[in-house]
Order: structure tokens, then sequence, then C-alpha cells
């Protein structure tokens, strides 16, 4: 792999204005397709196969109204009122006639005929229907219904608009991403001391971000992207496309800093950081394109979509770095005595003096049992809030306190109950399709749920277009998010043998909370699967770059110990609610179901990373000097300053995604800079160096039979040792029967050997 990256270095120097043309082509089509062609955003939660899925595609087509959106107006009488005097009665009726012309409406119930007011006559809800999904509600829609309730508070009422018209619709960029990638412009200004090899860096990250998000909303008309997965794939897209140059660059200066002819130098990081790259993108693919087996759509797109922005920014790292680095040629020759020339010289031990990762690493392995126990007793603390792990997909009664649907969410909590806002739906099916069979049957129905243990409600069933369906609303006295709530769904599903025997009904629990149930539930089955999968690539991958045993096993249990600290900590903030309101999250309850998975894909291949990058340097002086403790030092020095550059980067642009408002993206950006932040500084630079010094020489040790078994993947690009300087005699040896020879290749010959 390694020479053949070599090869493709070579290519995209000498033919640099025609990669740019190809990638910036590629660009301006992908986003004259957006634009022409851009369909909509599809943010529902579906999982094909199960009882509440089934059920409401049947009410898709007998009883649109149930299986589309929904909004709710919430009304408040002033402070010693009721709402049901004249004035706030006749405001509501007005506003339920306005709310019956916004677009896309297909009914709206009153709260008398709905019996949506509350005990003490404070408050009262309009319920609103569509017969369309909430991805296919428009903002104009929306935005009549709040202005039919707004009108109403000239009256003297307080009101507020919440339901699943809310849910997040769009890809959020603001502020706080754009600060995100200055401070990663920062950081490149300080690895490299150069604001042109900075710029550098960014430029060919941001092309590939741009063609990998185009990319993606291109295929919005054909095939059901979410936003969230538009998101994700835009913040793994900017964190990976900067660290993957990165890595590339810094290498390439690092040869142009000792002599080497800069065509040869570029070709020669392409093939061997470039290594690295194609190995950690191929690993973070892997892990995410593993979420398809799943089996729920919307994680198959997210895990697909972020996927294909990861590939795309392993592509624009190996052709766009060497295209940009051949405009910018002998520019990027650090300056005789300048600082990152001196850096150069350091990383090389020229100079005799010691830098800051050299001697961090001298501590870590001067008591490496110390640091051991230490950093594992800190992760494991960490570890512990994740034994309480409850999973479950955000309500409005995440959004931020100030919005009007967490408005709405909380009054309504405070005045009818937490079941009000997440009432389920049971599907009853009778074979004797009379309307008077299928109307007792519902009926019976109906009273034996009443018996159920966590049933506030139950409302008269309802009938639908098809005459052997009922469909009966149940109001749990728990919340949609509640563990009593997912057991009171179980009981339900638990008596339908019993009452098929009784009433001859089959029966079906639907609804959103019932969905988002059977998502969340789906996903805490697949979770340890998933682990198994990831931890068993881990070692199987590792086996065969470092030819070890003990850096496999060490390298899952480091990846183990970062997953579980990150859990750790998102449960305190996100569920316990530790420091939430000095973070700014705005309600603490369940994780995001699909949250753990993402985590443990994406923390995988950046774990992959920065382990390649690290152990690669130390092999390679244990396979020099044979000393095992001196080659973890020195190995060390030459990739700690890259690794915690590319560490804070990601940290940056994924921390620059937490302020937003956004339910599902807050808490995953949480989780994925924590975990490349404990990844980074705790296992690989800490842990990682303090276990090889304890293993010794056993850290390189393979037994010969595997060795043989296994496939050389040459990740560090030593068979670049013999295949260049055989390629530059072949090369020389043509052009001198040519008449004309090379004075580069011999520059590129002593850079080389220094690799």
């Amino acid at each position: 792999m390694a020479v053949l990256l070599h090869r493709l270095g070579h290519s995209a120097y000498r033919h640099r204005k025609l990669v740019l043309g190809v990638w910036l082509f590629v660009l301006a089509a992908l986003i004259t397709c957006v634009g022409v062609f851009g369909g909509k955003l599809d943010d529902r939660f579906s999982v094909p196969g199960t009882e509440s899925q089934r059920a409401l595609d049947s009410l898709s087509k007998t009883l649109p109204e149930a299986a589309g959106a929904s909004a709710q107006i919430v009304f408040t009488a002033p402070e010693g009122h009721r709402i049901t005097e004249s004035p706030y009665s006749a405001a509501i009726a007005k506003t339920v006639a306005e709310t019956r012309q916004a677009p896309q409406v297909s009914g709206v119930v009153d709260p008398g005929t709905a019996g949506a007011v509350s005990a003490d006559r404070t408050t009262a809800i309009v319920q609103v229907q569509y017969r369309v999904q909430t991805a296919e509600v428009g903002t104009s829609s929306v935005a009549a219904i709040k202005s039919a309730a707004h009108a109403a508070e000239r009256d003297g009422l307080r009101t507020s608009v919440g339901g699943s018209v809310f849910n997040s619709k769009g890809v959020h960029i603001g502020p706080s991403e754009i600060i995100g990638v200055a401070v990663a412009l920062l950081v490149l200004v300080v690895t490299f001391g150069s604001l042109l090899a900075a710029g550098m860096a960014l430029l060919p990250a941001l092309i590939g971000v741009a063609a990998g998000l185009t990319g993606l909303l291109a295929l919005a008309p054909a095939v059901s992207i979410s936003s969230t997965a538009v998101t994700l794939a835009l913040m793994l897209g900017l964190a990976v496309g900067i660290d993957y140059v990165l890595f590339i660059l810094s290498r390439h200066r690092q040869q142009l800093a000792r002599g080497t002819d800069p065509k040869e130098s570029v070709a020669l990081a392409v093939g061997t950081a470039g290594s690295a790259v194609v190995f950690a993108g191929a690993t973070v693919i892997i892990a995410l394109a593993a979420l398809s087996v799943i089996g729920i759509p919307f994680l198959t797109t997210m895990g697909l979509g972020a996927a294909g922005a990861v590939l795309v920014a392993v592509l624009a790292a190996i052709t766009l770095v060497p295209a940009i680095a051949g405009f910018a040629g002998t520019r990027l020759v650090p300056k005789p005595g300048s600082r990152a020339a001196r850096r150069a010289a350091d990383a090389e031990g020229a100079t005799g003096r010691t830098t800051l990762g050299t001697r961090w690493t001298k501590r870590v392995v001067a008591k490496p049992l110390l640091t051991v126990l230490a950093v594992t007793g800190i992760l494991v603390t960490l570890m512990l809030p994740a034994a309480d792990l409850r999973l479950a997909l955000p309500d409005n009664g995440s959004a931020p306190h100030a919005s009007t649907q967490r408005t709405a969410y909380d009054t309504i909590d405070a005045k009818f109950g937490p079941g009000f806002n997440g009432p389920l739906l049971v599907l009853a099916e009778t074979n004797d399709r009379t309307a008077a069979a299928s109307s007792q049957v519902g009926a019976q129905v109906a009273a034996k749920l009443r018996t159920l243990k966590n049933v506030k409600a139950v409302l008269p069933p309802e009938p639908t277009s098809d005459s052997a369906q009922r469909v009966i609303t149940v109001l749990p006295d728990s919340g949609p998010d509640s563990v009593r709530t997912d057991r009171l769904v179980r009981d339900i599903r638990a008596a339908a043998s019993d009452l098929r025997a009784t009433t001859g009904a089959s029966i079906a629990v639907t609804g959103t909370t019932a969905v988002n149930i059977d998502v969340s539930n789906r996903l805490s089955d697949s979770l340890l699967p998933f682990v198994a999968i990831v931890v068993g690539l881990s070692l199987l991958l590792l086996m065969m770059v470092f030819r070890s045993l003990v850096i496999p096993v060490k390298a899952a249990v480091g990846f183990l110990l970062s997953v579980g600290a990150s859990l750790g900590l998102v449960v305190a903030v996100f569920q316990w609610g530790w420091l939430a309101d000095v973070l700014g999250v705005p309600h603490s309850g369940p994780v995001v179901s699909f949250l753990p998975i993402i985590l443990i894909g994406v923390l995988f291949g950046l774990a992959m990373d920065y382990e390649v990058f690290l152990v690669s340097g130390m092999r390679e002086e244990w396979a020099h000097t044979g000393r095992a403790r001196q080659a973890v030092v020195d190995g060390a020095r030459h990739s700690v300053r890259v690794v915690t550059a590319a560490a804070l980067i990601m940290f940056t642009v994924f921390a620059g995604f937490f302020p937003l408002d956004d339910s599902l993206i807050k808490p995953i950006a949480f989780a994925l800079a924590v975990g490349v932040a404990i990844d980074a500084f705790a296992v690989r630079m800490t842990l990682v160096p303090a276990v090889l010094a304890l293993a010794g020489r056993g850290a390189w040790w393979l037994p010969a039979w595997l060795d043989r078994l296994l496939p050389d993947l040459d990740v560090e690009g030593s068979s670049l040792q013999k295949a260049v300087p055989a390629e530059r005699e072949e090369s020389e040896f043509a052009g001198a029967s040519a008449g004309s020879g090379s004075g580069s290749g011999a520059g590129g010959a002593r850079g080389n050997s220094g690799e």
C-alpha cells in the first residue's frame, strides 16, 4: 500500500493542475445538483419489522391523521381566571377557526371535544393534525399556527405551540462552528509555524468537506437523508479532514527541513503518513458503515453518510495535499533558524534538546506501573456513571427552556400530567368487519387497558376508514422517556394473547412514543454485539500492522476505557444533570439512544489513527536499536506534537457543535469532544507508553506461525526503503540513456534514508 500511495503522491504532484481542476469541477457539479434537484430532509424515526412500525404503516393508510405530524396549541388563562370564561373561550374558538385554514392541516380538535381542559380550568389544549409526516410540514404552516396562537394573546391568554412539527429539520452552521474552524487554524499555525502551511492544511480539508456534504445532500431526492445525518457528516468530515491533512503535511515539512526534494518529499509523505491515514480512515468507514446492519433506516443513513464524508476526506488528503504542495513547491521549506526548522531538528534529535513530548514520555516510562494504575483508576472512576445509562430518543422536553415547544411541553406536564406528552396508540383489529362488532371489541379492549398499571386514562375507541379497526389512545401516568412507560408498552403487548382469546381481536401498540421505545430497545440490544465486532476488528487490524500480541490487546483495552469514561461523563451531565446549568444543557434525562453506537464507531477509528501514528515511530526505533524502553521515548519524539495538534483540532471542531440548541447533536458533540481528549491524552500519550515500557521486549513479540499467517499491511511504509531507491535507479538509468540526468533523485534518496 505504501508503494502505491507513493506513486499516487508523485502523480498528483506532477499533474497538480488536473487534480485540483477535477476536485473543483466535481464540487461545482455537486453544488449545481443540490441547487437544481435538492430534496427535503427526512427526520422520521422508523424501525422496520417491529410491531409499532407495522401498525403505524397500517394507520397511515386508514387514519392518516394518527400517523402524520401533530402540533399542540396550549392556552393558559391569566391568574385568577378560568379558561372557560367567555372572552377566553371565544379567543380559543377564533384560533381554532384560523388554524383550520393553515396549509397542510387536516384537522383541528378543540379542547371541549378532546377533553383537553385542565382540572383547575386554567389551561386548555388545541390539537392540530397533519396528513403529512413531520419532514414534509412546511415552515409556512408552522408559522400560520404560531401566528394564530399569538393573536389570542391580545385577549389576555398566554400561548405556546409544541408538538412533533418542531423536530429538528435542518443543518446548523453558525458562529460556534466558525469559531471551531478558526481555533483549528490557530492550532495549525502554531504547529507549522507558518501561515502558508496552515492555510494549505485547511484548504484541502474544506474542499473535501464541501464535496462530501454536497454529495450527501445531492442524494436527498432519491434517499431518505436526515438533518442529523448531514450535521454528523459535516462534523466528522471537518474534524478528520483537517487531521488527515495535518498528518501528511507535517511529515512533508519535516522532510523538507532535512533537505529532501519537494517532489520526492510529498510522495514519501503520502506513502508513509498517507498509509496511516488510509488505514485510520478505513477503520472509521468500516465502523460507521457497520451501523447499517442494525436495521434502522435513519441510523443507516447516518452511518453511511458519515462514512462517505470520511472517505472523501481520505481521498482529499492523499490527492489534494500533494497537488497543492506542488503549487507551493519550495516555499513550504522551513527557513534556516526558524522555529519550524528547530522543531524539525528537535524531532530528529539533531539538536540535543528534548521536546515537551519527549519530557512527558520520559516521566511516564520512568514509573510505568504507577502511571498505568493512576490512569486506569481515573478512567474507571469516570466510567462508573455509565452503569446507570438509560437510552431514549429526545422530545420537546429536551428543547431549550426559552423555546415555545419546551414551554408547551412543560405546561402540559404540569397541568395534565407527563403522560399527555407521550400518548400510546393501541390498534385493535377484528376479523368481523361489521361496525357494531368492531365497536364492541374496541370497548372491550379499552376496558382491559384501563386495568393495567401506570394507565392514567383511556380515551374512547376511534374508528378508521377500515371498519375492522379501532384506535384507542392510552395516556400513561409517566412521561414518554420514563422507564414506567416502557414497562407499560411491554404490559400491553403481554396482554395481547389474553385479549385475542377473550375478544378475538389482535392489538398492536404504536404511536411516536412506542416507535421511539422500540428504536431505543433495538439499539440497546445491538450495543454489546457492536462493541464486540469493533473490538475484535481492532485486535485483528493492529495485529497485522504491528506484528504484536500485546499492542492490540492494550489498544483494545484502552479504547474500551476511553468509550466507558466518555459515556460516564455523558450520563453525569445529560442524565444526572451534573453541571447542566453551567454547560447550558436544557434537560436531564435518558441519553440519546444512538449516541453510544455513534461514539463507539467514531472513537474507534480515531483511536486507531492515534495508535498507528504514535506506535509506528516506536516500532521503527525498536527495529533499529533493539532497546525496548528507549525506543518508546525516541519513537514518541517524532509524533507527539502532531498527535497533540490533531487531537486539539478534533476537540475544537466537535466542541464547536456543542452550543447548538439541538437535542440530538448537543450530546453527540459533547461525547465526541471528551472522547477524543480522553483517548488522545490519557490513553494514547500516557497509558500506551507506560504499558509498552512495562512489557519491554515482549511488546513486540508475535508467534512465528501467526506472523506467517497474517498479511503485511505495511502501514509504516517500510517497503519504501527498497522500492523507492530501485525506482529512482531505473529512472536515472532511463534518463542517462536519453542524455538527460536528474539531480533531484539523490536528494530524495538521502531524505528517505531517515524514514
